[in-house]
């Protein structure tokens, strides 16, 4: 039997509908096994980009760029997204997503490598949001960089966060599972950061930049 909760959590999860080139990546993402985001978590991306007046946004994880495309449907019309990814072919696919629909080649700029290596070259308080969809293994690093990346009023948001519900057994002493609450807690001792967890998706550990 479904409790409260997990009857509240599918009907936000199964409330949010894709249009046709978003659900072409989707496809083209499972194809790859490149583990999509769910429509709600690319909704609530499209809302907090919205939010923010998004110009410039970070991805770390392009895939086949559905999240980029829910990101992209959010920003303002003259905003750029940087969206990394170390596998050639997810970026291939994502190019054939922005086409599809009709992005603007200018407002996408795809960087094939490693972000831990790509990140450190980024602009200091330049951008809008921030979005990890990565190995949890990787959250501590990147929640250090996409802070400092971040601009007063961003916000940074990392996918994963709940490690397949193990993060939240604290008897749980896995790689992933200690990374995800080391993340947690470097997000919640910043006192310049207002942070939440919205349990969508894989779960999404939020901040926002005072």
């Amino acid at each position: 039997m479904h409790t409260n909760a997990e009857r509240i959590l599918t009907h936000a999860e199964g409330a949010v509908r894709e249009d046709e080139a978003i659900g072409a990546a989707r496809e083209k993402a499972l194809d790859l096994g490149a583990s999509p985001v769910s429509p709600a978590v690319g909704a609530l991306l499209a809302m907090f980009a919205r939010m923010s007046d998004a110009r410039t946004v970070v991805e770390i994880g392009t895939g086949a760029g559905v999240s980029s495309l829910w990101l992209l449907r959010g920003m303002r019309e003259d905003g750029v997204l940087t969206t990394i990814d170390s596998e050639p072919e997810h970026q291939r696919a994502a190019k054939q997503s922005f086409r599809h629909a009709e992005v603007a080649p200018a407002r996408t700029r795809l960087i094939n490598g490693w972000a831990q290596d790509v990140l450190p070259r980024l602009a200091e308080e330049s951008y809008d949001l921030v979005f990890v969809d990565s190995s949890p293994v990787d959250h501590p690093e990147y929640v250090r960089e996409g802070v400092r990346l971040l601009r007063p009023g961003g916000t940074i948001v990392l996918h994963n966060a709940l490690n397949g519900g193990l993060a939240a057994d604290t008897s749980q002493r896995d790689a992933a599972s200690l990374a995800v609450r080391e993340a947690a807690k470097a997000l919640s001792d910043d006192t310049e950061l207002i942070r939440v967890f919205v349990p969508l998706g894989e779960g999404l550990l939020c901040a926002a930049k005072l």
